[in-house]
């Protein structure tokens, strides 16, 4: 064979519109040797060789109940498992619409590559795929590159990533030295990137007859478990039966939209229906601090965060809607949601595994928020089953663990509890978040961790879980819809339980106590943490996870008492930053 082009698919881009790294695989099959701008689509220069998609679920080093982290958690639970098996199944069913198809196969992306390569033994091969960012992708394109080079020996390959999962293309950043000059803090790269910078047009999907599959495949590529029809089971990826069971059903409380499934149809129909359809879109800023239901925020996050929708394609549905309908605070503050998510891939190409560490981007020199962590598994085995005593932190890791979703507020809150409350190693809560969520995506959690800690740098953010709690779920509901032995204590008691006296325990048919129906406070709600109270941090405002670990908070209280697009359990609107911009190419 002359040449063979293989695209890539990763777990971050299972989509066809708006793929820069699939038009470039396009282009390379159409004799275009030169790259092009990220925004540009495919030029015809040559009949088309045909291209070659595959995506290879990694049981090395994601997938399967034994594969785990340092830390001990699942690299990816079980439920995001299914969630990503539906993506692919999806995005081959829309290939095979096209006249293509989509190679499925389970192992180690850089040996199953190597062995498509070798089989067809070309002249010349291709392979594009996104380009990431993290060590642990950025590892397993060295693997690719050094097995590729091994089986072509006297063959030449092409070995290309291609930047296509934010809305700015990194290239066009207005900083000295592009990302690797961007601020340590987010107010002043947004107003710098807002005002300079323009977010490119989507691309269309290829034509079809671009997406057209080598002719020889069929002989070729047909092995049990790497094949233009096999798909894998979880059972297939290594999970136990246990596990598997855990996530057979889904929970009828979970704030997810109503059969959900991952996978671009499903990704851009729900788009559709919350800015279309539902007419969603001119209420977010107001709803988006809800914690029960599918409507109170856009739910975009999972499909974000595996690619099956494009974020330049949320804010262009966002742009069209303003021009069409209306245009105020809510319309735009999606967009700036999405500048947080670029924001956080931005900060971890800068700043590499800093986002990891235990001292993050700080390292070792003396800081304000600099303390020594806790390591108490009994403590963390606590937060993460929902037993620490505060009902709001309880209610979220009991969502969390049932759905693998937890709002905005809710991350927030349990995230400054774990660091600064419980003050335990804030790696373990983000090793935990990248096990459970659904929409886990490694710049956002991992950044947004590392931020709560204190370790990223500036004021260290304390949210007051008791105010919280009264703050946006003033009447408890969403407290006794996750902790229902709870379901009987007066609103005045809900959020704070430990002050009922044993009395009214009785009378609410609820003990509270080690050993009893619910917990006492894991720590004392009456002690101020050790960090606040040693000049380390202050407040109670504090940003939040990109684009859903969606959307950062301001600070303070709000205004507008009889906002009638706020939750039931909000009593008031919160400040925020100002409205800003956003210009496409």
């Amino acid at each position: 064979m002359s040449a063979l082009n293989i695209q890539w698919f990763r777990q971050t881009d299972l989509r066809l519109h708006d793929n820069p790294a699939l038009c470039r695989t396009v282009d390379l099959s159409l004799g275009k040797a030169e790259k092009q701008p990220v925004g540009a689509a495919p030029t015809t220069k040559a009949p088309p060789a045909g291209i070659l998609p595959v995506f290879v679920f990694d049981t090395e080093r994601i997938y399967g109940s034994d594969t785990r982290s340092e830390l001990g958690c699942m690299k990816c639970g079980p439920r995001r498992a299914q969630f990503v098996l539906d993506a692919v199944a999806d995005l081959r069913s829309n290939l095979e619409k096209r006249g293509s198809g989509l190679i499925v196969a389970v192992g180690k992306p850089e040996t199953v590559l190597a062995q498509i390569s070798n089989a067809f033994s070309p002249t010349s091969l291709n392979v594009v795929c996104q380009e990431e960012v993290c060590s642990e992708e950025l590892a397993v394109d060295k693997a690719v590159r050094s097995e590729l080079a091994k089986v072509l020996k006297k063959g030449k390959f092409n070995f290309e990533t291609v930047w296509g999962s934010t809305m700015y293309d990194p290239d066009t950043l207005p900083f000295e030295n592009d990302v690797y000059g961007i601020p340590d803090t987010f107010t002043p790269f947004r107003n710098k990137v807002e005002k300079a910078c323009q977010i490119g047009q989507p691309l269309d999907i290829p034509k079809d007859e671009h997406l057209a599959l080598p002719k020889e495949i069929k002989n070729i590529v047909n092995q049990p478990k790497c094949s233009l029809t096999f798909m894998p089971t979880l059972g297939d990826l290594g999970y136990s039966a246990e596990d598997i069971e855990s996530v057979k059903n889904v929970d009828s409380r979970t704030a997810m939209p109503a059969n959900y499934k991952g996978g671009e149809t499903y990704a851009l129909a729900r788009v559709k229906d919350y800015i279309w359809d539902k007419d969603l879109l001119k209420v977010y800023f107001d709803t988006r601090n809800g914690m029960i239901g599918s409507d109170y925020s856009t739910k975009f996050a999972p499909w974000l965060a595996h690619g099956n929708v494009s974020p330049r394609y949320i804010a262009r549905e966002c742009r069209k809607y303003e021009e069409v309908r209306v245009a105020n605070k809510s319309t735009y503050w999606v967009v700036f949601e999405l500048l947080w998510r670029d924001y956080f891939k931005f900060f971890a190409k800068k700043h590499g595994d800093g986002i990891f560490y235990q001292n993050g981007i700080l390292g070792k020199r003396s800081h304000e928020n600099k303390r020594k962590w806790g390591m108490d598994t009994k403590q963390i085995k606590a937060w993460k089953e929902g037993m620490t005593g505060y009902p709001l932190v309880d209610a979220n890791m009991r969502e969390l663990a049932a759905t693998g979703f937890m709002s905005n507020r809710g991350r927030q809150n349990v995230a400054s509890f774990f660091t600064i409350d419980m003050n335990m190693d804030w790696r373990f809560g983000g090793d935990y978040f990248e096990e459970t969520l659904l929409d886990y995506d490694v710049h956002s959690n991992w950044g947004n961790w590392c931020s709560a800690a204190g370790m990223t740098g500036g004021r260290l953010n304390r949210f007051n879980i008791v105010k919280q709690s009264k703050d946006y779920d003033f009447g408890g509901d969403y407290v006794r819809l996750w902790c229902p032995e709870l379901q009987n204590v007066p609103d005045k008691y809900v959020h704070e339980p430990w002050n009922m006296s044993e009395a009214l325990m009785e009378e609410c048919g609820v003990k509270i106590g080690p050993g009893r129906d619910y917990p006492s406070p894991i720590v004392n709600p009456n002690v101020q943490p050790r960090i606040m109270s040693s000049g380390g941090g202050g407040g109670r405002g504090g940003r939040g996870r990109g684009s859903k670990q969606g959307g950062r908070g301001g600070r303070g209280n709000g205004r507008d008492h009889n906002n009638p697009n706020r939750g039931k359990g909000q009593r008031q609107d919160m400040k925020s930053l100002k409205v800003g911009t956003y210009k496409f190419d």
